[in-house]
């Protein structure tokens, strides 16, 4: 393998139960399946043959912390045997409030886990409660309390637009993800997927989205309160205080190779895209029959790859350096899309900043929008 990947992702399934916003891969209520997932990913990882070194390691889901500690040991134990961390590595972990006890966390420590990604949505317990979500306030501050003393680098997700909440409701959400002392926020709009209960509440009528102007005004609140405190926005979604980046992610929107192991994970080596199949069961199932677990493959042409390059570039804040893209790509965004980067341009949602291409503060607000018309 020519330059293999130096980023590596294992997906963990399992949750109490499935949020109504969720349309991961996710498998609820079925804790007597993990066994034979552990004994699947150690399957797929032996495809490997061999241990590649990586910069980055996550482990996500699901709910990796969901594990007993035993399975929990046993999985990073597994994943530091096939991707053994360099030196400096950051090895990530996303982590459910509930599941944090004194115990995991040591664990965690141990294994050489240096990050935690905590899946905390709100600090508000209504609101936690109209997102499904299994923990209030107080299990986020006694988590932190525990994650803290042992892993000080804790990020937090943090979702906004909940049906019904306010902009005040907003801010408190804010500076509560300020004072427990997360070293990097993230911040998404909640959005109605197609497939999940809250998509069929909406469309009952059951559940009102909040509006275009609301959902803005929030945007650009987590924008303004978050760097008042001191915390960098260097992607659309996320913020870091320096130092603090998500390495890992980092990984994806600069548009570098990775490997991915268990259900429903994408892996990009070369050219080639593979994604495993998203059911927990088919995958534990064609593990044991010692069939493949890929459902999907995408062989990336040079073009599909410049494209996927500037797309993910321009969700960082920095943007593309337009002459490190042209030397990796070959080509430029200008003979790529056309007269779309001109008209982007001229609406004032890309600008141009010395050598670099970046979104302006509108374009961030049509981030998406402007991701699909650039693919």
């Amino acid at each position: 393998m020519i330059d293999p990947p130096r980023s590596a992702y294992l997906h963990v399934p399992f949750c109490t139960h499935r949020c109504g916003y969720c349309n991961f891969t996710v498998i609820a209520g079925r804790d007597d399946l993990t066994a034979a997932y552990l004994d699947a990913i150690e399957q797929e990882l032996e495809l490997l043959e061999t241990p590649h070194e990586v910069d980055t390691l996550f482990l996500g889901g699901g709910t990796p912390t969901h594990l007993s500690p035993k399975e929990l040991n046993r999985l990073l134990a597994l994943a530091t045997k096939w991707f053994p961390p360099a030196i400096g590595a950051e090895l990530s972990v996303e982590a459910n409030p509930i599941d944090i006890t004194t115990e995991k966390v040591e664990l965690l420590a141990s294994a050489g886990i240096n990050r935690i990604s905590l899946g905390v949505q709100s600090f508000h317990d209504d609101k936690l409660k109209l997102l499904e979500r299994d923990h209030r306030q107080r299990e986020v501050e006694a988590a932190a309390s525990l994650i803290l003393p042992k892993i000080p680098n804790l990020g937090v997700d943090l979702i906004f637009a909940a049906p019904g909440e306010s902009l005040d409701d907003w801010k408190e959400d804010l500076r509560s993800a300020i004072r427990l002392g997360a070293h990097h926020i993230s911040t998404y709009g909640l959005t109605f997927e197609k497939g999940t209960s809250f998509w069929s509440r909406r469309e009952r009528s059951q559940l009102l989205e909040a509006d275009e102007e609301l959902q803005r005004d929030m945007y650009l609140t987590a924008i303004d309160s978050l760097t008042s405190h001191g915390l960098e926005h260097y992607e659309v979604s996320n913020f870091a205080r320096p130092g603090f980046r998500s390495q890992h992610n980092q990984q994806y929107w600069l548009g570098r190779r990775y490997f991915a192991a268990g259900p429903g994970a994408s892996r990009h080596i070369g050219m080639l895209r593979e994604t495993n199949h998203r059911s927990t069961t088919t995958y534990i199932k064609r593990m044991q029959q010692g069939e493949s677990p890929v459902a999907e493959q995408e062989l990336l042409t040079p073009e599909m790859k410049a494209r996927e390059r500037l797309v993910f570039g321009l969700r960082m804040l920095e943007g593309i350096h337009l002459p490190t893209f042209q030397q990796d790509t070959g080509t430029t965004p200008e003979q790529l899309c056309g007269s779309t980067i001109d008209q982007f341009l001229d609406h004032w949602l890309l600008e141009r900043v010395g050598d670099r291409l970046r979104l302006t503060q509108e374009g961030l607000l049509l981030s998406d929008t402007i991701c699909v018309e650039l693919l």
